[in-house]
Parts: structure tokens; sequence; C-alpha cells
């Protein structure tokens, strides 16, 4: 069997064939390529034909050298399952694309702390020209040590050991408000099935909770714990809907209510003519709930804004403002009523 002759590797285009094909001097090109300078519109235009016809592809290890920018943010995330976490770095690599940037995703699943460190050693290797973090307290606490020296950092976390920049959501705040709403319905107290406990915004959400219970002088019962996930909200709903005072409950996000839905459902107990329910996220399928699910508005896409912005301010040694916190507001809908 004859094999077949690998096609000859084509030749590397380079700068000096742009600028011949466009009939600009080189200058120009590099000009373009890099983004620096001022060139007509329509030379733009002519050189940019030329690279794509030619198939010119720039040489970024040498265009960082000589700008001393990588044009790459690199970005470690907990975890990839959550929709949250998925619609914040969606609107980061979208930002950082449009400032013409690249994106370096690094997720760090593992809990064992051998696994966590050689996953951040690797981050030695990387051209990053800034991190963006968001990562559980296990994580962060061996992040600070690890980290690449130079590089600045945007933290998703306002717990963060030695932060220089913080993005957060007011999650205490966002807590509150599904609480005293429940509250304000006349229900005599409220039940959590708040995130896992090495969840930092789990934990925000679980405070913001059992201080509205404390300040409005009612009984604080024990928080059950899920993972984010519809079937942990099942399992720890099972529990709730089988407790014949359980009238509220405040879900630390929209999937596990979906769950609750389901034991209470289950259970022979209706939302919300038996249970008033409240989730936390408002996700667009919460509007399709049977009921539609009263959740705790904020915009992921904020967040991922906020942090491609600062990190794109320092690296470029701009000022930043250390503490950025996206609002939240509680979008009522059919899955609470007044206690009977």
């Amino acid at each position: 069997m004859t094999a077949t002759p690998t096609p000859p590797r084509r030749a590397r285009v380079s700068m000096a064939d742009v600028a011949a094909h466009a009939g600009v001097s080189a200058q120009t090109v590099s000009r373009v390529a890099n983004g620096t300078g001022t060139v007509v519109e329509e030379t733009k235009q002519r050189v940019l034909a030329s690279m794509s016809d030619l198939g010119y592809r720039p040489n970024s290890a040498a265009r960082a050298l000589k700008l001393g920018s990588f044009r790459t943010i690199g970005v470690l995330s907990r975890t990839l399952s959550t929709i949250g976490d998925v619609r914040t770095i969606d609107e980061i690599a979208r930002h950082a694309a449009a400032a013409g940037y690249a994106t370096t995703l690094i997720p760090v699943h593992e809990t064992r702390q051998a696994d966590v460190d050689r996953v951040f050693s690797r981050l030695q290797e990387l051209a990053v020209d800034a991190l963006i973090l968001n990562l559980e307290a296990p994580q962060l606490a061996h992040a600070a040590a690890m980290l690449p020296p130079g590089v600045p950092v945007v933290y998703m976390d306002p717990d963060a050991p030695g932060a220089e920049v913080i993005i957060d959501t007011d999650q205490v705040g966002g807590a509150r408000q599904a609480t005293e709403h429940l509250l304000g319905l006349g229900h005599e107290t409220v039940w959590h099935i708040a995130g896992p406990t090495s969840s930092r915004p789990a934990a925000r959400r679980l405070d913001g909770w059992r201080e509205t219970l404390r300040a409005a002088g009612r009984r604080v019962p024990e928080a059950l714990h899920g993972d984010w996930s519809v079937s942990s909200g099942y399992e720890q709903g099972r529990i709730l809907a089988a407790r014949d005072e359980v009238t509220a409950v405040f879900c630390a996000n929209d999937q596990m209510a979906l769950g609750l839905y389901r034991a209470l459902y289950e259970a022979g107990r209706a939302v919300p003519r038996d249970v008033s329910v409240v989730g936390f996220d408002n996700t667009e399928d919460a509007r399709g709930y049977a009921p539609p699910l009263t959740s705790v508005h904020h915009e992921f896409s904020d967040v991922g804004r906020l942090c491609i912005q600062s990190a794109l301010a320092l690296a470029r040694g701009e000022p930043v403002d250390p503490l950025a916190v996206v609002t939240t507001t509680l979008v009522v809908r059919d899955s609470t009523t007044s206690a009977t």
C-alpha cells in the first residue's frame, strides 16, 4: 500500500509579504497588526484584506516582547457547571475579545490540595497580562503564594486575602430581600436551602437570611445544604416537604428551588398555596417554572463585564476601583403568597 505523501508545509507569511501585497510600508502593516499608531481607514482595510488573502498570522510572541503585552487574560474558575459561572465567564470572554484580548480558561475542579497546587503551578508558565479568579475558599487560601509575581489579579470574592481589586454581588442584600418578602406575607419564619458550605456566595446568602430573621425576632431554623443542583434541592426539599410547619422557603439558587418544587409536588403540597418559595439568580428558566418563580435578580453579565474591565485596566496600568458591587432586586412572581 502506497503511503500518501505529506503535503509540503506552507512558508510563513511575513509582514514584508503583506506590505508588498497591500502596497504599503512594513511599518504601516505593523501598526495595523498591533493596533498602534494612526492608519487611514482605507489603508487599514487594504492591509487587513491582504492579511486575509495571504493567510498572515502575527507572531504573538514577538509582538508581546515589543509591546510588553500578551493580549491574553487568564481566568481560573472553580466550576463550569453552574449557570451563573457559565454566563459570567462567557461575558468575560466576549468583552475580552471585543478589546482584542484572548482568554485562557483554567478550571480548578480538584479538591485535594496537591492537585490544586499543581494547577496553580501551571500559572507560572502562562503568558497572561492579568488574572481573574473565581474560586472557593480552600483554593483562595493558597492562591496568593502561588500566583505569578507582577501579574495583576481581579478577585470575585470580598474575603480574598490581599486582594487588590474585588468584583462582588450583593449576596447578603439579595438574601435579605427574599427573606423580608416572605416575612411580609405573614409567614412565621423562613426555611433555607443553602449552597455548599465551601462556597462564599452561599455563606453570604446564608448570613443575609439568618440576620434578617434575627432582626425580625423570628425563629431561625437549621439551614439545609445542597450543591446548587436540582437533585440536591430535591433531596433537601423532601425533608422540608414532610414538615407541616414549613410554609416558606428561600433557596440559594433557582436550580435547587426547582428540586424543591418536585419534592413538594410529590408530597401533595402546592406552591404557593401550601408553601411559598423564593429562589436566587433569576435565571431565564425561572419564569417558566410552574408556577413562575419569585427570585432575586442580579446581572451575571455585569459581573463579567466589570471583571474584564478591571483586569484590562490593571494590565494597562490604569487606576481601578478596589471594590465594585453588583446590586440585586427581587422579582416577584407567582410562587409566593400570603400565609393562611
